[in-house]
């Protein structure tokens, strides 16, 4: 195992017990609001915390991108830890189990190694690039679709950018008459894992930021999934527009999102 992963590991296992043990006492679970239906809460920051310790203490030199802290600079500028502490804060809030802590690390511009830890199921999803990804230690890899009947496909709603939500509605409705079935989980680390792990045949979003997808989207491709942004490129991490599939399944997302999606999305 890759000594960076290792670390990551134990930093995501030590934050997520944390943000876990924290839901017994919830009357002390503080939230503030931070932007649009955009919230944080204490143990966000407590789990942060945490992250950074376990980090810093094996790799003081090394760059920090997290969520609520933002970037904190390393001498050494070649490597950088991009931290989610709590994706799923509003599930958290409000009780649903369902969110994890994302972790993952760049090398020169490129994702070496990832984690995501679901400490409700205890479940870890890594990857390390080509050598494929695993959850809990047995190898995932999504299944090759031929098209998107029969499929069960994630999404998130752009709570955050409502003006295009007239947009993402057309899509999700071309989409619907083709797939079985959506889920709308609420942590899009989880729903990457979910592509790679088949618990999902698809996955779209947009607006995210780097840190919601940098995990999840090495895992998703160790894993044999194909990702683009909205207009088929890999500019996702920069539009925060993802898709996320097989190949086949991909594009024929892709096929609805162009058909459907106005000019503003579609960048």
């Amino acid at each position: 195992m890759h000594p960076m992963l290792n670390i990551a590991i134990r930093a995501a296992r030590k934050a997520g017990n944390h943000i876990a043990k924290s839901l017994e006492n919830a009357d002390k679970i503080q939230t503030t609001q931070k932007g649009v239906n955009d919230f944080v809460t204490n143990v966000d920051q407590e789990a942060e915390s945490i992250i950074i310790d376990v980090i810093k203490t094996s790799y003081p030199d090394h760059a920090i991108v997290a969520e609520e802290s933002g970037l904190t600079e390393g001498k050494d500028k070649d490597v950088q830890w991009i931290i989610d502490p709590l994706d799923g804060t509003t599930n958290f809030m409000k009780g649903l189990p369902h969110f994890a802590v994302s972790i993952a690390v760049r090398m020169k511009g490129r994702t070496e190694v990832a984690c995501i830890y679901d400490p409700m199921l205890n479940e870890l999803f890594t990857a390390q690039r080509g050598q494929g990804a695993q959850l809990n230690n047995s190898r995932i890899r999504v299944n090759p679709l031929k098209d998107l009947k029969g499929t069960v496909l994630a999404t998130g709603f752009p709570f955050k950018s409502k003006q295009h939500s007239e947009s993402y509605l057309k899509i999700v409705t071309s989409l619907f008459t083709e797939c079985a079935d959506f889920r709308r989980t609420g942590s899009a680390a989880l729903d990457l894992c979910y592509v790679a792990a088949n618990r999902v045949d698809g996955y779209f979003e947009l607006g995210l930021k780097p840190w919601d997808m940098a995990a999840g989207d090495l895992i998703a491709r160790e894993a044999g999934a194909i990702l683009t942004d909205f207009s088929g490129g890999t500019e996702y991490m920069k539009s925060g527009n993802i898709v996320a599939s097989s190949p086949k399944g991909t594009q024929a997302l892709l096929r609805h999102i162009r058909e459907n999606g106005n000019s503003a999305i579609l960048k």
